[in-house]
């Protein structure tokens, strides 16, 4: 039997069923760090705008650049090219020679490509050479893939 004018008008009781949460300025100092998405010392983010920073991620990670002329304007891609140009120093792969008499020069190309991984987006620059320019037996003894 549940006898409402005791349980809901009684003074007394209204200590066990409404207890004030202690107020506090600073609500969000008591969240540990390892669980803070992004920089903790960054300003708070709504949703919306996690969102734009997301799409803008994604179209610059999508621009990709057309001529050396552009990459050569960028510290980013000349750094790139120049990490590509030191694997062929260290691996030994290719030297400067001058150029035999009357034989072509194989012509090179730059390629610019952005890598992505789970943490960022990397500049990667591929110096290839012109396949439609060599030819089997002349310019090389070796086949391999060709991007030009």
């Amino acid at each position: 039997y549940f006898d409402a004018s005791t349980s809901f008008h009684d003074p007394s009781n209204v200590h066990t069923y409404y207890q004030p949460y202690p107020h506090k300025k600073k609500w969000t100092k008591d969240h540990p760090l390892h669980k803070i998405i992004g920089y903790p010392k960054s300003s708070v983010q709504t949703r919306g705008q996690l969102a734009n920073l997301c799409l803008l991620s994604c179209l610059l990670s999508s621009i990709e650049l057309a001529n050396v002329a552009e990459a050569l304007r960028d510290a980013d891609w000349v750094s790139a090219m120049q990490e590509e140009l030191d694997q062929f120093e260290r691996l030994k792969v290719w030297r400067l020679v001058p150029r035999p008499e009357g034989k072509s020069v194989i012509k090179t190309k730059w390629i610019f490509k952005n890598k992505k991984d789970e943490s960022n987006i990397r500049n990667k620059a591929r110096l290839v050479a012109v396949g439609y320019s060599q030819q089997e037996g002349i310019d090389y003894d070796e086949t391999f893939a060709l991007v030009a």
